[in-house]
């Protein structure tokens, strides 16, 4: 065996310890599973075999789910097209049926979970007729396949709800929710929680005691699920009732897994559990030969790791972790810089020009610190964090900082001022990285003597949650200070993608097409409602006028301000520009103000702005909802591409993870490059074509796209890669 281990005790205990060979965790590939069928056959047939323990041969953990390169492999078929459902079926179903014998080889089988246990490895674990699991606050047990576009295809979706009822599973299973091993055990999902390191060894005794424990419960004739299920349990009736409606309302009917979840789980309630599998299969193999669920595996996944593993970290330079960091600006990003900075274990100083700011800034980091309190932040721990976080106002403080990240006021001569006197202290040498969000790297890198030394690091707030980080390269930002920021942001645990310098970046830039587009409808007289619905709809966080709100009607004003002195001429106005001037004039500058495009009266819900109706007259026709969704979309789109072109993006894989943990743009899509080729670079164009000839050149289709449409070129597969093909 390639993958499994297998030893047998003198007490007949047979130990089949899983360890696949280069995977820093164990995934279920093709030899994983010859092996386990393998295992499984000895276990049944050889007398001697009293009983079986399932265990990992990783510290990493126990194991995590598919191996997703061989789940690409089952979604082409050998001449290269994309299977039918039935044919996926017959290559998912064959990790059920294995599964299945093992539950059913007449033996007892224990599974001894240490760390990390979710996917595939925990519908392995719930085939298992005891599931032990050692006690980490590290460890995490789940189904979290929901969260990218797919759902438990190894029987979890039938075994979950039979252990802890229909309910709670579908609460865990539709969130993609893990389980603590404390709250696993209290909703039964595991038999027993042990010391850290000493489950094997308990699942080995349990498995001695109980030689005849080799029956599931949902094998034995009268069973029932816990909470009752069937057509004719009220609980049951009105748990499935209220779940479609709920799902289809958090999904704004965009997403097929979590439907095809509900319809397994149930269906399979009705039915014995072989047929049941055979349910989750079909709903499975369904979901999975979309192209939806390869579009999401591919950016929120595969590439999402590959970004954080330094796929674009240039391979020539040494490591270059940060051990003190100069924080410039103790402002909400700089003070969410300093905490996660804090919690990686750097020290930091935390500057500002008024010690009063820089307290207050050190006062946020303690303020998140204790919310985490009980949730794997002990009071220890916390002060330990603290202590490493030294508010100033002294230049001379930041002496020995290896990294610099600047977040003062967005302009460039306080910033330049700021630059110049931090080189005084440190020398041009040291990394600086600019956490701008829209003025260019290149210019501001003029202030620093070494501009090969200086980088855009751009966060987004609040810091504390949000995964991204752009890493923005100015025309002369060399190897040593891209890898220095990329090993920055691996040390917080965060995504990073790299993008050229342009004004607004990348996220910034096509963000803001979003919301301009919202407010050139409300110019036209589209109703605000039907925007905002349309922009949810469309599978965005909030509406276009909510978000608008959120980051201030006042700064996008000043954005175009600024972006209109500097490029002159060569600026070209947009719709939306007049209507944000009018509303900063009325003083509605967003949610900070408690007046923007919404209303937010205090101690009640916000509600749209009653007062558009008169600035803008309602237009006699209104656009139907898909008309609406197709700008707001098509609008991001086309700027994603000139994005592209222009060489701001290099790849399209950061322009995908960018747009979704960006922006938030629709995850089911994949992100934007990942949707248009999905739905095809011809049909991109004509959209474009047509939009552009109603509303305007802000929708022109690009020369790219243009050449890409007549080759049948993709973003992921571009043309000279289909004529090596």
């Amino acid at each position: 065996m390639q993958t499994i281990t297998f030893d047998i005790d003198a007490d007949g205990i047979a130990t089949l310890t899983i360890d696949v060979p280069d995977q820093s965790m164990n995934v279920i590939g093709p030899e994983f599973l010859a092996d386990l069928e393998e295992a499984i056959t000895r276990i049944s047939s050889e007398e001697a075999i009293k009983g079986a323990v399932i265990a990992s041969g990783k510290d990493s953990g126990f194991m995590a789910g598919m191996d997703l390169k061989y789940f690409g492999s089952m979604l082409v078929s050998e001449s290269g097209r994309r299977p039918s459902p039935a044919e996926i079926f017959d290559k998912v179903f064959v990790l059920n049926q294995l599964f299945r014998r093992l539950e059913t080889c007449g033996k007892p089988v224990a599974c001894a979970i240490e760390g990390t246990c979710v996917g595939g490895g925990f519908e392995l674990a719930l085939a298992c007729h005891r599931r032990v699991v050692g006690d980490s606050p590290r460890t995490q047990l789940g189904l979290p396949e929901i969260l990218i576009g797919l759902f438990p295809g190894g029987g979890g979706s039938q075994r979950l709800p039979r252990i802890m009822g229909v309910q709670a599973s579908l609460m865990y299973m539709l969130q993609g929710k893990l389980f603590r091993p404390a709250d696993a055990a209290m909703m039964k999902v595991v038999d027993q929680v042990v010391p850290q390191g000493t489950a094997v060894q308990a699942a080995r005794e349990w498995v001695k005691a109980n030689p005849s424990a080799s029956v599931q419960p949902w094998d034995v004739k009268g069973f029932k699920f816990p909470g009752g299920a069937g057509g004719f349990n009220p609980a049951f009736v009105q748990t499935m009732a209220g779940a479609l409606p709920m799902t289809l309302k958090q999904t704004q009917r965009n997403m097929n897994a979590p439907i095809a979840l509900l319809s397994a789980v149930y269906e399979g309630a009705f039915l014995p559990i072989d047929r049941a599998i055979r349910v989750e299969s079909k709903y499975f193999a369904k979901v999975a030969a979309d192209p939806q669920a390869a579009n999401m595996i591919r950016s929120l996944f595969v590439n999402k790791q590959a970004a954080e593993r330094g796929a674009r970290r240039p391979k020539d330079q040494p490591k270059a972790p940060t051990r003190k960091l100069a924080m410039l600006g103790a402002g909400m990003m700089g003070a969410g810089i300093a905490t996660v900075a804090a919690q990686a274990g750097i020290e930091v100083v935390l500057f500002d020009r008024d010690q009063a700011f820089a307290e207050k800034g050190k006062a946020h980091v303690e303020e998140v610190l204790k919310k985490r309190l009980g949730k794997g932040m002990t009071p220890e721990k916390m002060a330990e964090t603290l202590a490493r976080v030294t508010p100033t106002t002294d230049y001379a403080a930041l002496a020995g900082a290896d990294f610099v990240i600047e977040a003062v006021f967005e302009d460039v001569a306080i910033k330049a001022e700021v630059t110049k006197k931090v080189e005084e202290v440190l020398g041009a040498d040291t990394i600086f990285g600019s956490n701008t969000s829209t003025l260019p790297i290149t210019r501001l890198a003029k202030a620093w003597s070494k501009p090969e030394n200086f980088i855009g690091i751009h966060f987004f707030s609040p810091v504390e949650k949000m995964p991204l980080v752009e890493i923005i390269l100015g025309k002369e930002t060399g190897p040593a200070a891209i890898a220095k920021a990329l090993d920055f942001v691996a040390q917080i645990k965060k995504t990073p993608i790299v993008v050229n310098d342009s004004r607004g970046f990348y996220t910034s830039r096509c963000f803001g097409t979003y919301v301009q587009e919202g407010v050139e409808m409300v110019a036209e007289g589209i109703n605000p409602a039907l925007i905002e619905n349309a922009g949810r709809q469309l599978g965005m966080p909030v509406g276009p006028l909510a978000v608008g709100d959120e980051v201030s009607i006042e700064l996008g004003h000043k954005i175009v301000v600024a972006a209109r002195k500097e490029l002159g001429d060569a600026y070209v106005a947009q719709p939306s520009d007049a209507v944000m001037a009018r509303m900063v004039e009325l003083g509605r500058l967003g949610r900070k103000s408690a007046k923007g495009w919404y209303d937010y009266p205090e101690g009640q819900k916000k509600h749209l702005w009653a007062g558009l109706e008169d600035m803008f007259p309602r237009a006699a026709v209104q656009p139907d909802v898909e008309a609406v969704k197709e700008r707001l979309l098509y609008r991001q789109l086309i700027e994603c591409a000139r994005c592209f072109e222009e060489g701001v993006l290099e790849t399209p894989e950061d322009g995908d993870i960018g747009a979704i943990f960006g922006w938030g743009f629709a995850p089911y899509t994949g992100g934007p490059f990942s949707h248009m080729d999905t739905v095809g670079i011809g049909h991109v164009v004509a959209v474009l074509e047509r939009l552009a000839a109603t509303h305007g050149d802000r929708f022109a289709p690009t020369a790219q796209l243009l050449d890409m449409a007549a080759s049948g070129a993709t973003f992921y597969r571009p043309a000279s890669s289909r004529a090596a093909a």
